[in-house]
């Protein structure tokens, strides 16, 4: 509300409206925007289909959030994000519910390697999630078959600033290394099945990194267009053209033209038109 109503005074408005808000939950969660940064294209391809990998993943899966908006406009330290929200107030989370979060923490670093055949560093945060949300699950949540119900690890915290100092290891190193074993586990279910569940949308994957590249912003509601099967009109983004230019290669006869963004089919040349 604060950071609302800061925007508004700005903009020398005498109410706060819901353009202002929208600001502020971006601010108080990313940052304010970093317009001055130069992204290449190939690049902002990049940073596309990463967090689309993110956005699709939290759609196909049951137990994630519904996501919100998908951008690629730098704040703060991000060069974009997924913003996804609960629909009602949750005080437990599941096993399964952990589950499918972490796979989506890991669908941006799935759809770079689905793509491009490698990763970047813009999955870093996203890994370091990942993997402490999985230890927890096996040290503190007791959600490891192999090691059952079990709380391993003591932290020792400062009482009034709520942070954590140390940890007092109460366990044996062949333990720590069955932890190892758990959390590996857990991360690497979670990618197959982020794998998995961009594959088989991978026609919506591509349609939302070149709405991205096109737009920037993507809502819920164009978010959820893609998935009814009637995707926007997108441009010519650079993997359409990557991909145009290796067909050509194997059909050297051949021009290879986008069909509204989702499909490519294969033209015979002619003669140029002539002017009448």
């Amino acid at each position: 509300m604060n950071e609302a109503a800061i925007l508004a005074a700005r903009r020398n408005k005498k109410s706060v409206g819901n353009s202002e808000f929208n600001e502020a939950i971006d601010r108080v969660i990313a940052g304010p925007e970093r317009r001055s940064r130069i992204i290449s294209e190939e690049e902002k391809e990049i940073i596309a289909y990463h967090e689309g990998g993110h956005a699709v993943v939290q759609r196909v899966l049951p137990k994630c959030d519904p996501v919100t908006k998908v951008t690629i406009v730098s704040r703060g330290m991000a060069l974009g994000y997924t913003m996804s929200l609960p629909s009602e107030d949750r005080y437990l989370h599941s096993k399964t519910e952990f589950e499918d979060k972490i796979a989506g923490m890991l669908g941006g670093n799935v759809a770079e390697t689905l793509v491009f055949g490698d990763t970047t560093t813009g999955s870093s945060n996203d890994i370091e999630k990942a993997t402490s949300l999985a230890r927890a699950m096996v040290t503190q949540y007791g959600m490891s078959e192999k090691l059952g119900p079990l709380a391993f690890g003591k932290k020792e915290e400062m009482v009034f600033l709520g942070r954590e100092i140390s940890e007092q290891r109460n366990y044996s190193d062949e333990i720590a290394s069955q932890i190892d074993a758990e959390v590996r586990l857990i991360i690497e279910n979670a990618f197959d099945r982020a794998k998995e569940a961009l594959t088989s949308h991978r026609e919506v994957l591509d349609n939302l990194a070149a709405l991205l590249v096109e737009k920037e912003t993507i809502e819920s509601d164009e978010f959820e267009a893609l998935f009814a099967g009637h995707p926007p009109r997108t441009g010519d983004s650079p993997t359409m053209r990557r991909l145009r230019d290796e067909v050509e290669e194997d059909q050297p006869g051949a021009d290879v033209v986008p069909d509204d963004g989702d499909e490519l089919k294969p033209r015979r040349r002619g003669p140029a038109p002539q002017p009448a």
